[in-house]
């Protein structure tokens, strides 16, 4: 189970952001529920001191969470904004205390190889990408492998797109890169998901599924899929994972 640390990031968000349960409190609750199933989470660092930091970690840790990906400021503030440890500096110093230390990978954003490579060289050693709605992850992951011998675990993400996304938004908003025109195609593609019938839509997701794992398979990459139904579970959703699943898995 992947537990976001989410934080406010700008007014233009399509759902209020409401009060919420944070992620220790939360798996705490929920893991006693679920024997054998281990916990992920994301862990914003830009806002934390490192002793603070430090203390928060041996929580997460203490409580069973596996893996941390650490993460910095919105998108509305600068790289380096925030008076607390930058996300890559955290992949270095708690190299002895968090075993699994994650990042964000978005195959579409610019200079993403460069940033990913440093990323790496600092420790990282999964990496969970942005919802995928295009198969641009191939080709990134395709040209890092050629450049870095740096083969961290892929954690592919797919996100389920109700027709209620037609007249919310939430994750256009949640993808969206002004002016970069593969994001463009691939806010295109939610539309058509959103305003497609049940069956067309699971067709279309689970074609891109296919194109992706196909894709990557063979890059050297240790592969991991993470499943996100973004407006709350339903059984659309699930009925869409359950056949994305059956083409392959992780554990085959």
């Amino acid at each position: 189970v992947m537990i976001p640390g989410m934080i406010d990031e700008d007014a233009g968000r399509p759902v209020e952001m409401k009060p919420k349960l944070d992620v220790l409190d939360y798996w705490t609750l929920i893991a006693p529920e679920m024997p054998g199933v281990g916990g992920l989470c994301t862990q914003v660092t830009s806002f934390s001191d490192e002793p603070a930091l430090r203390a928060r970690l041996d929580d997460l840790l203490g409580a069973g969470i596996e893996g941390i990906a650490f993460v910095g400021v919105p998108r509305t503030m600068s790289d380096g904004e925030g008076a607390g440890v930058p996300p890559t500096d955290a992949l270095t110093r708690y190299q002895d205390l968090v075993a699994n230390r994650g990042v964000v990978l978005i195959p579409t954003r610019a200079d993403e190889t460069g940033r990913f490579g440093f990323k790496c060289d600092r420790g990282a050693t999964y990496a969970l990408t942005q919802l995928l709605y295009s198969d641009a992850i191939i080709g990134f992951l395709r040209d890092f492998s050629r450049q870095s011998h740096h083969r961290p675990e892929i954690l592919l993400s797919f996100g389920f797109v109700p027709k209620l996304e037609s007249n919310v938004g939430l994750i256009n908003w949640l993808i969206q890169d002004p002016g970069n025109a593969a994001v463009a195609a691939e806010q295109e593609f939610v539309r058509t998901l959103a305003a497609s019938a049940p069956d067309r839509k699971r067709t279309l997701m689970v074609d891109l599924y296919k194109r992706v794992i196909d894709g990557v398979v063979d890059l050297g990459f240790p592969l991991s899929v993470h499943l996100e139904a973004t407006y709350g579970v339903s059984a659309p959703a699930f009925d869409t994972f359950a056949e994305m699943l059956a083409y392959w898995s992780p554990d085959g």
